[in-house]
This record gives C-alpha cells, sequence and structure tokens, in this order.
C-alpha cells in the first residue's frame, strides 16, 4: 500500500490516490481519495474496497506515512489478524512493488490512457479465468485445480526473479554488520540548487556524522542516537546507508550549517562563482563555471 499525493485536485475534491497491490497476482486497486480525509474514512475505505476482493490479508507491506502509523490503523489490522510490516526508513526497495505500480500509473495518467476494449477490440477476461478466449472454460474441482497450478507457476516465476536481481545485487554488495556502542556515519543526498554541478558533485558531503548504534532492528537495520539537530528524522536505518566510522569524532562532518530534511536532503548551493569559460567542440559547447 502507498499514496500518491499532491494530484491536480478534481471537482470533487479528490487529490489523492490510495495504491493497494497485491503481490501474488499483481493485481491493483486505485482508491480516489482526499489528502485531508479523516482516519476513519480511511478505514471503512479499506473494509469497503480491499476486503470483499482479497478477502482479509494476511500481511501488509507499507511505508511510514503517517496515516499508516497512527494508532487507530495499526489496532484495525490488530483485530483483523493482518501482520503490518512497515518498511526501514529510506529503504524503498523494501515496499517495491507499489512504487513500480505507482510509476506505471502516474505514465498511464499522463498519457490518459484508453479503456481495453477500446484497445484491443475485445473484452477483458477476469483472473480467475485462465482459459483462452473460444475454449471451455474449467468448472467445479477443475478450475481449482488449474488456479492452483497457475498459482504455484506465479510463486516460482516472482522467487526466479527476485533471486535474479538478487545475484545482480550482490555482486557490489558489502556484507557489514554493527554492534551497540559502534559508531557509524549515516550517507545524506545532496539536493541540486539551481546551479547543478555536474551528475555526481565534487565538494558535498556523502555522509555525516558519527553516531551510536542503540540497537539492532531485525537482521539489516540499526537503531542511531541522533542530535538535536536531527530530531525530526526516523532514526533506524538500513545498513546500506551506513558505513563504520574510523576517524575521530572532531574530523568527522559537522552538522553545523547543514540543513538536512526528514528524507535526509540538503539544499546544495554555490558560495562563489570565480570564473567562466566554455568548452568548444566540433558541434556544441559546454559552459563551464569555476566555483
Amino acid at each position: 500500500m502507498d499514496f500518491i499525493t499532491k494530484l491536480p485536485k478534481l471537482s470533487q475534491g479528490y487529490d489523492t490516490i490510495w495504491v493497494i497491490v497485491d503481490r501474488l497476482t499483481k493485481s491493483a486497486i486505485f482508491v480516489p481519495m482526499r489528502e485531508t480525509d479523516p482516519m476513519e474514512k480511511l478505514a471503512r475505505m479499506y473494509l469497503k474496497k480491499v476486503v470483499p476482493m482479497h478477502e482479509i490479508p494476511v500481511s501488509i507491506i507499507c511505508d511510514r506515512d503517517p496515516r499508516f502509523a497512527s494508532n487507530l490503523y495499526r489496532s484495525l489490522q490488530k483485530a483483523l489478524g493482518t501482520n503490518l510490516d512497515m518498511s526501514t526508513a529510506y529503504h524503498p526497495q523494501t515496499d517495491g512493488q507499489s512504487e513500480s505500480t505507482i510509476q506505471t500509473l502516474q505514465d498511464m495518467l499522463r498519457a490518459c490512457a484508453a479503456p481495453f476494449e477500446a484497445l484491443y477490440g475485445r473484452k477483458c477476461r477476469l483472473p480467475v479465468c485462465w482459459a483462452k478466449v473460444g475454449q471451455v472454460q474449467l468448472t467445479g474441482p477443475e478450475i481449482v485445480q488449474e488456479t492452483t497450478e497457475k498459482v504455484i507457476q506465479i510463486k516460482q516465476r516472482m522467487q526466479a526473479a527476485r533471486d535474479r536481481q538478487k545475484s545482480y545485487a550482490d555482486l557490489k554488495r558489502k556484507q557489514m554488520e554493527f554492534h551497540v556502542g559502534d559508531r557509524v556515519m549515516l550517507k545524506v543526498s545532496p539536493w541540486k540548487g539551481f546551479v547543478r554541478f555536474g551528475k555526481r558533485g565534487k565538494l558535498n558531503p556523502r555522509y555525516v556524522g558519527p553516531f551510536k548504534v542503540l540497537e539492532k532492528v531485525g537482521s539489516v537495520a540499526y537503531k542511531l542516537e541522533f542530535p538535536q539537530e536531527l530530531s525530526r528524522v526516523h532514526n533506524t536505518f538500513h545498513v546500506s546507508n551506513l558505513k563504520k566510522c574510523y576517524s575521530d569524532e572532531p574530523l568527522a562532518f559537522p552538522l553545523e550549517g547543514l540543513h538536512v530534511d526528514d528524507k535526509l536532503r540538503f539544499m546544495e548551493e554555490p558560495v562563489e562563482i570565480m570564473d567562466r569559460e566554455v568548452k568548444r567542440l566540433k558541434q556544441s559547447r559546454i559552459p563551464i563555471v569555476k566555483v
């Protein structure tokens, strides 16, 4: 589950889309809503839109949106027997299925996609009917067996896709493990201002800290001890956002003058432009600025 917010407001007041994706069949539910809708209405929409189609889910993966983290929503899922799995902060790969679906939906909204029948000239078949158009449809125990076989095949292909993507990531992945009391550096993302310094940047800091490890959360996340300047930032991070600090604390990059927002981004702006020149190629000119 995830939300698409800040959309152009419709006449009914809708400016947000609630995206619910079934991890098995990849089917998606898009629920229009208002960003200011109270949590009580969100709970009613969940029981009206999701439960009739998928019954009560065993588990739900979502990010740490305040609506998902509210006491009412947590209590509702606990009462229904659903395990609420929240993704690690600043690690969107955990909730990658909804992120991918949201990207596709945004592309479709920009392109104003045509309905299925207008596009293909035939009616859309239901997911439970696996027979091809023109074939005799299955009934009774046969459709149960056929559906079970298809579900097994889907799970095997999903696992194969995960293993393939994991093999790509493992080529550059370093196994890191920290202990309580270790000091680590935290990765931050430069947020480009009006002047762009290039794709990677030169002088902008990549890590800030060091911070003390308070505890290990799960198998790949750690909780850090933050100063007052970062009090609004969630202090649990995936291990990929950390690296061990080997230097003394005075040698680390200070936080003074570095204003980090709740998404670990900071504005990068030049101090002074000292010189300009234009690099001339055969068919192009590249302006160069010395900052």
